[in-house]
């Protein structure tokens, strides 16, 4: 056995150390998912939400292409992370630097896209990236203006993440304001066909939201828990053209439920049903 070379007063101060960062480093992420407040700043989001460019920062929206990208990278110093094409150096900096996280409530949007796989069968794949292109350009630009995280644009489905410091205390109801958005920029709610078929899904709880590490050796900042893994399952259960609200959301959001469709749906992996309200644009 090999025996430590640290003397037990030299493990115990490190592990004291440790402590006092793992407890700076959640007070940290914690100040900036409920007050906005930190290196990566609510009015550079602002600034940069209103330049011309895709794609973008998930975490501060920088552009990385187009007209706006040599904006924020002449001024602001900000380009794509060479290890995380995600996020910019700058935010890829701070998710290096503060890898961990803080649990708080915050509200979350799942848009999923029906039948994607029959979708694909049915087209070439480059008539069917062009289409997926267009629904995450759609989605990710309501989910910008609406002050969401986007914490995932992979596969066939688009995901934001609503926290206090960023969307305010209404979290849950914009939320739910961008999914009917979506699902408006898509075709949805007038006279015509939709040009791609969507569900959402809306649910508000708590939630561990900070950096954590990749293979890799990258950072990416992430929402994990019971509550991601909710909103996921309402909105692959939701039909074409329906947003299923959870009744933490609902509730959170103020919104009366007059007229609104009540359902009870199974879910996968919970076990008891899962009260919802329906909504439709």
């Amino acid at each position: 056995m090999i025996k430590s070379a640290l003397t037990p007063e030299t493990e115990e101060r490190q592990m004291t150390e440790k402590t006092e960062q793992d407890l700076m480093v959640e007070e940290v992420w914690r100040t900036y998912l409920t007050t906005g407040e930190h290196k990566i700043e609510r009015r550079y989001r602002q600034i940069f939400r209103l330049l011309p460019g895709d794609p973008r920062c998930n975490g501060c929206y920088a552009p990385f292409q187009g007209a706006g990208s040599a904006v924020v990278k002449a001024i602001y110093g900000r380009r794509p992370s060479s290890l995380n094409p995600q996020l910019c150096n700058i935010c890829d900096e701070f998710a290096q630097k503060y890898q961990g996280g803080a649990e708080i409530e915050l509200s979350l949007l799942f848009v999923d896209v029906r039948g994607s796989t029959t979708l694909a069968e049915g087209m070439n794949p480059t008539e069917y990236s062009k289409l997926i292109n267009r629904f995450y350009t759609a989605a990710s630009q309501v989910m910008i203006k609406s002050d969401a995280l986007i914490d995932k644009i992979i596969g066939d489905q688009a995901a934001g993440i609503y926290v206090p410091g960023f969307a305010g205390k209404q979290h849950a109801r914009r939320a739910i304001d961008a999914a009917q958005e979506i699902l408006r920029a898509t075709g949805y709610g007038n006279s015509g066909e939709p040009w791609i078929s969507l569900g959402a899904g809306v649910h508000t709880g708590i939630a561990f939201v900070g950096s954590v590490g990749t293979e890799q050796g990258t950072s990416d900042i992430t929402v994990l828990g019971d509550t991601p893994n909710t909103a996921a399952r309402l909105s692959t259960s939701a039909r074409r053209g329906e947003i299923l609200i959870s009744e933490s959301a609902y509730k959170a959001s103020g919104l009366e439920p007059n007229g609104v469709e009540n359902r009870l749906l199974e879910l996968k992996g919970k076990r008891e049903p899962v009260n919802v309200w329906v909504m439709r644009v």
